[in-house]
C-alpha cells in the first residue's frame, strides 16, 4: 500500500504549495477538505502522518471550520501549520487572540530547540513567512515551546509524550528558507515514510491498476496535443494497448501545421490515432458569436458532437480487427454498463477543485477536457493522471521517453485561438493570428528563450491602427504579444523579453504578415490580469 501523507484543508491558499513540497521529497500526499475525517471512508491507519493547513478564518469565529482533533491526537503524526496550530492550542485549553499588530511578511527564529525533531537542522534566525491576524498567548502545561520569533512566542512548539506538533508560520513558502527541511524532518524522521513515490514507481503501480480497472474493456479519448492527454494515452497504452482508440479533432483552432505535425508525433509513439477534420463545423458554431462565454460553449458543444459522433463510429463500423473487437463489446454508447471507457487527462489541481473547502469552483471552464460526455454518452471515466502536478506529469512523461516537443509545450488552451482572438471568428482572422503566432513561437525557440517561458502566445485584437508602409497609408490589424512565467498557471508574471529579440519578431510579422501594421506587449501580470485575454 502506497505511503501517504493527509493534509486536511482549512481554505488556505498554500494548501497545494504544502503538497507540492511533500512531493518534493518523493513522498505521497492527498489534500482532503477538513471534515473529511468524519467522512465513513477515513482510516487514520491509511496515513502515515497528517497535517492540517492554514486558514483565512479565525479561531474565535463561530462558523470556523472546527473538526474534533480528538480524533486524530496520538494515533498518528500530527502537525498543524498557522490555523492548524492555534486550532489545536484552542481545543485543548490554550487561548488564541487577535495580534496587538498584524504578522504578515517576513520574520526571523530567534530561538530554535534543535533537539526537537522537528526543527533538527534548523538555524538560529532562520528566515520563515507569517502570514496570520491571530496568535497563540498562552498554551497548555504539555505544550513546549520549540521556537520563537521576536514577536511571536509559541512560533513552533511540541505536544509532550506524542507526535503533535504545531507552528504559526508557513514552511511551504519560498520565503521560508528553510522550510523544505522542516516538511522533511515531519515526513520522513518522524513520519517514518521512506520516500520512494518517484516516477518510475508512479508508472508502474498506475499501469498496474488499469490493467486490472480495465481488463479487456475498451477505452476511447481524446487528445490535445498536449503534455496531460498525450502522457494519459501512453500510460493506457502500456496497460491495454490496442484497446485504446484515441480521436483528434482539427477545430480550425489549432497553431499552424499543428493537425499534421501532432498527428505524425502520435504515429511515432505507436498510438492508434484518428485524425478528425471538423474545421468547417466548428467555424459555422462559431459565427456571429462574440461573448467570449458564447464561444467557449459553442466550441465545447461542437466538440462533444464530433467526438461522440467518431466514437459511435468506432463501435458501428469498425474496417480494423481491433475495431471490430470494439464493435462487438455491448455498447456503452448506447447506455449499457461495461465495456467502453472515456480516458481523460485531469490533473490533480482539478480534482482538488471540486473537494476544496471552499466548494467547487464558481466558475468553470465551459470546455474543460471533453466536459459532459461522461454524462451524455453514459461513459465510465478513467483518468491516470488525477494525482498528479502538472511538473510531476512532465516528470513522469520524461520517463516514459515522450519526446520532449511535447512533454516542453507551453500550456495550449481548450478553445485554441479562438480565445486569442478578440469577437467574432473567422477563418481569416485565424490565418493571421496562425500567422503571427508561428513566427512568434517559433523566434523563442530560435533565439532559446522557449524555455524560460511557461506560456506564450498571440492574441488579435479587435483594434485597427493607422500605419504607413512603402509610403502608402495602411489600416490594419494590432496584435499583442504574451510571455508569463509561473509554476501552475494559479499566479504568472510577465516575461522580460530582450528587447532586440522583440523588435525583431515585431519586424518579422509586420513585414511577413498580411493585415497586420503594429505588435504590442502585454506586460500585465496575474493576478490582476489573467493569463487569457478571454
Amino acid at each position: 500500500m502506497q505511503e501517504t501523507i493527509l493534509i486536511l484543508d482549512f481554505g488556505s491558499q498554500y494548501t497545494q504549495l504544502i503538497a507540492r513540497k511533500i512531493r518534493e521529497l518523493n513522498v505521497y500526499c492527498e489534500i482532503h477538505p477538513f471534515n473529511y475525517i468524519k467522512d465513513s471512508g477515513f482510516r487514520i491507519q491509511d496515513f502515515k502522518g497528517i497535517i492540517l493547513s492554514g486558514s483565512p478564518f479565525s479561531v474565535r469565529q463561530k462558523n470556523s471550520p472546527q473538526p474534533d482533533l480528538r480524533i486524530l491526537r496520538g494515533k498518528t503524526p500530527l502537525l498543524g501549520v498557522c490555523y492548524g496550530a492555534q486550532l489545536l492550542a484552542h481545543q485543548f485549553g490554550g487561548k488564541v487572540n487577535a495580534s496587538k499588530h498584524r504578522e504578515y511578511g517576513r520574520a526571523t527564529l530567534s530561538f530554535v530547540n534543535n533537539d526537537s525533531v522537528l526543527f533538527k537542522n534548523i538555524s538560529l534566525n532562520s528566515q520563515v513567512w507569517m502570514s496570520h491576524a491571530d496568535t497563540i498567548t498562552m498554551a497548555p502545561g504539555n505544550f513546549e515551546i520549540t521556537a520563537s520569533t521576536s514577536d511571536v512566542k509559541y512560533a513552533g512548539f511540541h505536544i509532550l509524550n506524542e507526535k503533535t506538533y504545531g507552528i504559526q508560520f508557513h514552511p511551504e513558502v519560498y520565503h521560508t528558507t528553510e522550510g523544505l527541511v522542516l516538511l522533511k524532518n515531519f515526513v520522513v524522521d518522524i513520519c517514518k515514510c521512506s520516500q520512494d513515490w518517484t516516477p518510475a514507481s508512479f508508472i508502474e503501480t498506475t499501469i498496474e491498476e488499469l490493467k486490472h480497472k480495465l481488463g479487456s474493456d475498451k477505452v476511447v479519448m481524446a487528445l490535445s496535443g498536449g503534455v496531460d492527454s498525450t502522457v494519459a494515452a501512453v500510460l493506457l497504452h502500456k496497460a491495454i494497448g490496442k484497446n485504446l482508440f484515441c480521436i483528434f479533432v482539427d477545430n480550425g483552432l489549432l497553431r499552424k501545421n499543428e493537425f499534421k505535425n501532432v498527428l505524425h508525433s502520435y504515429k511515432d509513439m505507436g498510438l492508434n490515432v484518428k485524425g478528425v477534420d471538423s474545421k468547417k463545423a466548428f467555424y459555422k458554431a462559431l459565427k456571429g458569436k462574440k461573448d467570449p462565454e458564447q464561444k467557449r460553449k459553442a466550441i465545447g458543444k461542437t466538440f462533444v458532437e464530433v467526438f461522440q459522433k467518431e466514437a459511435e463510429g468506432l463501435a458501428k463500423s469498425p474496417p480494423t480487427p481491433q475495431r471490430r473487437a470494439l464493435h462487438a463489446q455491448v455498447s456503452p454508447l448506447r447506455g449499457d454498463k461495461g465495456g467502453l471507457w472515456l480516458g481523460q487527462g485531469t490533473i490533480y489541481p482539478d480534482v482538488i477543485e471540486s473537494i476544496s473547502v471552499k466548494g467547487p469552483s464558481a466558475t468553470i471552464k465551459s470546455h474543460h477536457n471533453v466536459g459532459g460526455l461522461p454524462a451524455k454518452m453514459k461513459l465510465q471515466v478513467v483518468e491516470p493522471l488525477n494525482t498528479l502536478f502538472k511538473d510531476e506529469v512532465r516528470r513522469v512523461g520524461r520517463k516514459l521517453e515522450i519526446t520532449e516537443n511535447i512533454i516542453g509545450r507551453h500550456p495550449f488552451p481548450g478553445p485554441g485561438l479562438g480565445i486569442r482572438i478578440l469577437g467574432e471568428i473567422t477563418e481569416e482572422k485565424v490565418r493571421i493570428l496562425q500567422e503571427v503566432d508561428h513566427i512568434y513561437i517559433e523566434g523563442l525557440k530560435n533565439a532559446g528563450l522557449y524555455d524560460q517561458v511557461w506560456q506564450a502566445g498571440s492574441i488579435l485584437t479587435p483594434i485597427k491602427s493607422v500605419g504607413v508602409m512603402g509610403d502608402e497609408r495602411t489600416y490594419e490589424n494590432v496584435v499583442a504579444l504574451r510571455a508569463v512565467s509561473s509554476t501552475d498557471g494559479m499566479t504568472a508574471d510577465w516575461c522580460h523579453l530582450p528587447y532586440e529579440f522583440l523588435a525583431k519578431v515585431s519586424n518579422e510579422i509586420i513585414n511577413k504578415v498580411k493585415g497586420v501594421n503594429r505588435v504590442v506587449y502585454d506586460i500585465s501580470s496575474k493576478p490582476p490580469a489573467t493569463i487569457e485575454w478571454e
